[in-house]
């Protein structure tokens, strides 16, 4: 799973914080790891409660395995990359 937002400056820190407890942080407003159907469902409540829709703009990636993925680097690492996907 891959997550990217773009939201309002005073949801930022709340969507953050929000997806912190699902997925690794990796850049600013991008988070990625492996969740459950579970956890999807609750993401997708939470951040629809969180947002916006005429305001906020949030991308939701999911892969069917890990092996379909390839995640290359150019630059620094911004966050923990031990368990994304």
């Amino acid at each position: 799973m891959i997550i990217v937002y773009d939201v309002s400056v005073d949801r930022v820190s709340k969507v953050c914080y929000y997806l912190r407890r699902y997925l690794n942080w990796v850049q600013n407003s991008v988070f990625e790891g492996n969740i459950t159907d579970k956890q999807w469902a609750e993401i997708q409540h939470g951040l629809k409660e969180l947002t916006k829709d005429a305001e906020d703009s949030v991308r939701l990636y999911s892969f069917r395995t890990q092996d379909a993925v390839t995640v290359s680097t150019i630059g620094q690492e911004k966050g923990d990359t031990c368990t994304i996907i």
